[in-house]
């Protein structure tokens, strides 16, 4: 007990192993990832990551939610800045897209998707949890936009609910590497999209 109480308080920071893990997911995938690896990248053994985790698919989970936790900030400061609401849904969806092929924290919900039809009752909920506060973001703002009258009239959630559908099947076509789909032309979908649904901001 006093070497596992000694290695803990020798434990890299939280932060280092979720890092070191989503990069070596987004290089292998969670089933080419093992402890050993992990443990080698942050000088911890196996073992200890274990006794902290207890499986890959809880390190996975607890990578999504810790780089979700990243995103969440930079969205909370780009929705709450004073700026015309079509320009902060234009920067939600920029942080939603994924920068290219392979995009770590994208690779990390694919990775989770791919689990969700075993998943626990634990994992579903998490995994709704993440859903829900980009959802709520995203309703709350469309929103705000339609009351100041930038937007035309729409039922925010609705409309939330379809454009993340939107930015999921794109996102996906990003983050695999599709052919034919790049970050600039997905952007530029979404955007004639908006146009289209909501009005243009200089309307």
């Amino acid at each position: 007990m006093a070497g596992a109480a000694r290695a803990r308080r020798n434990a890299p920071p939280r932060e280092e192993v979720l890092a070191a893990a989503m990069e070596m997911i987004a290089e292998r995938g969670l089933e080419k990832l093992t402890m050993a690896a992990l443990g080698r990248e942050v000088g911890m053994s196996s073992g200890h990551l274990l006794y902290y985790f207890g499986s890959k698919d809880e390190l996975l989970l607890r990578t999504l939610e810790w780089s979700e936790s990243r995103l969440g900030a930079e969205r909370g400061r780009l929705l709450t800045r004073t700026a015309p609401a079509r320009e902060r849904l234009d920067a939600y969806v920029d942080l939603y897209v994924p920068d290219g092929h392979r995009d770590p924290h994208w690779t990390l919900w694919l990775e989770v998707w791919n689990r969700s039809l075993n998943a626990d009752e634990d994992g579903r909920d998490r995994q709704a949890a993440i859903e829900g506060a980009w959802h709520r973001d995203l309703a709350a703002l469309v929103a705000e936009g339609v009351s100041r009258g930038e937007f035309r009239p729409v039922d925010a959630d609705r409309f939330a609910a379809r454009l993340r559908a939107l930015l999921d099947g794109f996102s996906i076509h990003v983050a695999i590497g599709l052919r034919g789909t790049d970050r600039e032309q997905i952007l530029g979908h979404v955007r004639e999209f908006l146009d289209e649904s909501l009005g243009r901001a200089d309307a």
